[in-house]
């Protein structure tokens, strides 16, 4: 029986600190970055080295301070009113996607608007980029011991030191290969292939709401929100059904061909 005792902090020099969970981040961001580089140079890609570097600068604030501000507010605000301070502190955990997600919007738009590209461009450009990232970022929730599953007599189950002496699912891991590495390779594939704007985000919204749907079965919600309705309800599923329906709407939607160049290509200045 595995028992979690990694150290969060992957090296220190003098009194500081260097954490696995940011490390993770950045990994996510840099081969982000370096798969962005490789889709703009690809012929009639549309995109520009410059144009990847400035979006994916947007996005990584977007994210960053979205995913902190997200999880304070949807997770845990009582806490962070008494404790403000504490918000900043995002090497001890603590990032919601869905907030992440909203922050990435939010930039998808800042640069629509000063770049002259349509929405569904920039967000059919960059979802391809994203489930890499959040399986790196899932990595970092395994090292730091959060986000534990539910007790399990299944051979891989692990004890947290934070979960008690009982096994649990590694539910981060099981994160880590369906949003991650597993939507990745599936929406790669999918998007190698021109296909009608909001199709390719259509496809991330909704393989990663399903994935996480389904994950949310086996990992235990947290303490202080519990399930919210029927028993089983979590606040990460509740806030996946609009990607799922969301995504369902970008994929199925019918697209006619002069709205289709348009949201596949620039707008006029």
């Amino acid at each position: 029986m595995y028992v979690h005792n990694i150290d969060p902090a992957a090296f220190r020099i003098g009194s500081v600190e260097v954490h696995w969970y940011g490390l993770m981040y950045l990994a996510g961001f840099a081969i982000g970055w370096l798969l962005g580089r490789w889709r703009a140079s690809r012929p009639d890609s549309g995109w520009t080295a410059t144009e990847v570097d400035d979006l994916l600068t947007f996005v990584m604030l977007g994210v960053i301070i979205g995913g902190r501000l997200g999880y304070v507010l949807f997770y845990d605000f009582a806490v962070y009113l008494q404790h403000p301070l504490e918000i900043l502190r995002i090497w001890h955990g603590g990032m919601s996607f869905h907030g992440g997600f909203l922050g990435a919007l939010a930039a998808f738009w800042y640069f629509a608007r000063t770049r002259h590209k349509s929405f569904l461009a920039i967000s059919d450009f960059v979802a391809p980029l994203v489930p890499q990232a959040i399986f790196w970022g899932r990595i970092g929730n395994f090292i730091n011991g959060e986000l534990w599953g539910k007790p399990s007599e299944l051979p891989w189950a692990m004890i947290f030191k934070g979960g008690g002496p009982i096994a649990r699912h590694p539910s981060q891991l099981y994160e880590a290969l369906l949003e991650g590495l597993l939507l990745f390779v599936a929406l790669w594939i999918y998007s190698s292939k021109t296909r009608d704007p909001g199709r390719v985000s259509g496809f991330f919204a909704l393989g990663y709401g399903l994935c996480r749907i389904l994950v949310e079965f086996v990992r235990l919600p947290d303490a202080h929100i519990g399930y919210l309705a029927f028993g089983w309800l979590t606040m990460g599923q509740l806030l996946c059904l609009p990607l799922v329906a969301i995504g369902l709407w970008l994929l199925l939607r019918p697209v006619r061909p002069a709205q289709a160049r348009k949201d596949a290509g620039s707008l006029p200045h």
